[in-house]
């Protein structure tokens, strides 16, 4: 079965889309960024999606400005009615951003994170990810990933596996990457990778630093 990762808002809030995994793994995926985000400045998060995360993100880490953004004018317009819902002084309205395409749309940034994007598009993106993320990070910066990947010498669940394989039949661009490539691109980009985090359902965090 293809996966279905939006479900529609409802009645005037049509616009605003939902990502059921968001409220799975949201608290999860807190819970590392609680140790990797800086004391102060902007997280940009590339490839915002439906915007619950970074709403959820920044309803925690008040002491931090966040700067969401997406490449899809839909995705554009939910991001923007879960912010106006939210009503959270401290994220900046959506930027439309494809990480594939330079230069972006942003200045420095002081972290960014990215959360199922790399498995959602072509490797172009992951290139462009880490070409622009080295333009806007400081040295010492994290750059943070999630989502599910193959790794090398690792078995790989079974449900990961059949989620790949429904990724490449909707868009044979598209599919889990092997955490040895994403890294040796980071390394090409000027990143150090830092550390591995198993999350639950078979996602990883990944976390890199700007030389």
């Amino acid at each position: 079965m293809t996966p279905q990762p939006w479900t529609p808002g409802d009645g005037e809030r049509a616009e605003k889309r939902h990502a059921p995994a968001t409220v799975r793994n949201r608290d999860a995926i807190a819970a590392v960024l609680a140790d990797w985000l800086p004391d102060t400045g902007t997280v940009l998060e590339v490839a915002s999606g439906s915007g619950e995360h970074i709403v959820y993100f920044a309803s925690i880490f008040r002491h931090l400005d966040w700067q969401p953004s997406d490449p899809d004018p839909a995705g554009l317009a939910s991001i923007a009615a879960w912010r106006a819902e939210a009503g959270l002084a401290n994220i900046a309205p959506p930027l439309a951003l494809d990480a594939a395409v330079d230069p972006w749309p942003v200045g420095q940034a002081d972290a960014i994170l990215c959360i199922n994007m790399i498995h959602i598009s072509p490797w172009s993106a992951t290139l462009g990810l880490f070409a622009g993320a080295s333009r806007s990070l400081a040295s010492g910066a994290p750059l943070i990933l999630y989502g599910p990947y193959l790794e090398t010498g690792v078995v790989t669940a079974e449900s990961n596996l059949a989620f790949d394989a429904s990724l490449r039949s909707r868009d044979p661009a598209w599919g889990l990457r092997d955490t040895s490539d994403v890294k040796a691109i980071a390394a090409d980009a000027g990143f150090v990778f830092v550390e591995r985090h198993a999350m639950p359902a078979n996602n990883l965090m990944l976390i890199f630093r700007r030389t």
